[in-house]
């Protein structure tokens, strides 16, 4: 796959503190990381080290308390209609199948859909047979690629996914997040995905930031070429780049 020039993404010197009855928590210390269009990052770290709280800073869903994020070049303040956000907690409305619930962000910017795209993303992710049914009526991997949907059917230059497959069971969450890899080396979005899980972060960064401290920041930054590549999960080098992660998080701790 051929990657696309230049930046998508950058902050600089980014940090956040938040107010509280007891006074100022600094959440995030001085901050700078950039991403190259269609190229991913995972956000790997300690609970606590604000790796989902700069996620949403560079969602433009919170504002900095000091340094800035460029999208495309251009100063971001608030959410970009290129940037879509996957949670934890999928986000889907209980009252909408799931056609509707994938539809939403379209409906949202008043686009109409295109009935063949939306087929052809609901078959990519193997949902297809899912879309006239509720949330409620889905186990937690339908559930998490009815979310993916609804942000892929937007065409996003880039992807956030914040602890997507967190609830999961082990093999259900590998095969979401080789599906993930697959959609990635399809559509060729940016992608910046936070996670806990060490194999995670190999899996899906081709960039790899090791956050910790307090405030958070990022302490090491490792390269990983072969991430979302095809036949990399069970190589070698995956279980040895795992090592390397790992030990640079026990230096963390």
């Amino acid at each position: 796959m051929t990657q696309c020039c230049g930046e998508l993404l950058r902050s600089t010197d980014l940090t956040k503190t938040y107010s509280a009855d007891n006074g100022s928590v600094p959440a995030l210390g001085p901050t700078s990381l950039a991403l190259g269009h269609g190229e991913t990052l995972a956000l790997v770290g300690p609970s606590g080290c604000g790796k989902s709280t700069l996620l949403l800073l560079l969602a433009g869903l919170e504002k900095p308390t000091a340094g800035e994020v460029l999208f495309k070049g251009q100063p971001l303040t608030r959410p970009h209609r290129e940037i879509a956000l996957v949670l934890q907690d999928y986000g889907l409305f209980p009252w909408k199948t799931v056609r509707r619930n994938v539809e939403l962000g379209l409906e949202i910017r008043g686009e109409s859909m295109d009935s063949g795209r939306l087929d052809s993303l609901l078959a990519e992710l193997d949902i297809t047979e899912k879309m006239d049914l509720y949330p409620q009526q889905l186990s937690g991997g339908q559930r998490q690629r009815v979310a993916l949907a609804r942000a892929l059917v937007l065409n996003p230059s880039l992807l956030l996914l914040d602890e997507p497959f967190a609830a999961l069971d082990t093999l259900t969450r590998e095969r979401l997040q080789d599906l993930v890899a697959a959609a990635w080396r399809k559509h060729a979005f940016g992608m910046i995905v936070v996670t806990h899980n060490i194999q995670e972060a190999v899996r899906l960064g081709r960039s790899i930031a090791v956050m910790g401290s307090t405030p958070g920041r990022i302490l090491a930054l490792v390269a990983n070429p072969r991430g979302c590549s095809e036949d990399y999960r069970g190589q070698a080098d995956f279980f040895e780049m795992s090592r390397l992660v790992r030990a640079h998080l026990e230096q963390t701790a």
